[in-house]
């Protein structure tokens, strides 16, 4: 399968150790783009005005669409963060919708956080795979 990784950059690390295991399992993946230089530190985390602004720049939105439609599916990295279980953020939300509306394969990581939009997330009908990657 083709999968495109989703998740917050902050895990780039990671979405670095996650490829390595699907591309074991024989899995094409797709990373975010610098993901591998984030991991690495050769970048900084930008700011959020720097994140809008790259966003824009370089239509990040669409071209992780463009992906994901070439792919069989989205894999959600949703770990714990800002003091949430199981965290999805603004743009895993919006992929993961991306790829149900192509009927495209939604797994994540770990079970649905309980946000604002947990009933949206729901909705979906992701594939939890409780860390398990033999699970894709």
């Amino acid at each position: 399968m083709k999968i495109v990784i989703c998740g917050s950059m902050i895990f780039s690390k990671e979405m670095m150790e996650i490829k390595s295991g699907l591309e074991k399992l024989g899995h094409i993946v797709i990373l975010p783009r610098n993901a591998e230089r984030y991991a690495k530190s050769q970048l900084a985390l930008e700011t959020k005005a720097e994140t809008v602004k790259n966003k824009i720049k370089y239509d990040l939105i669409r071209a992780y669409y463009q992906e994901i439609e070439a792919s069989d599916g989205v894999l959600i990295l949703n770990y714990d963060k800002g003091g949430i279980d199981n965290y999805v953020g603004g743009n895993s939300f919006l992929e993961a919708g991306f790829a149900h509306i192509l009927n495209k394969k939604v797994y994540f990581l770990y079970d649905i956080p309980k946000m604002l939009y947990s009933d949206e997330l729901k909705a979906l009908q992701p594939i939890i795979i409780d860390g398990d990657l033999t699970k894709i």
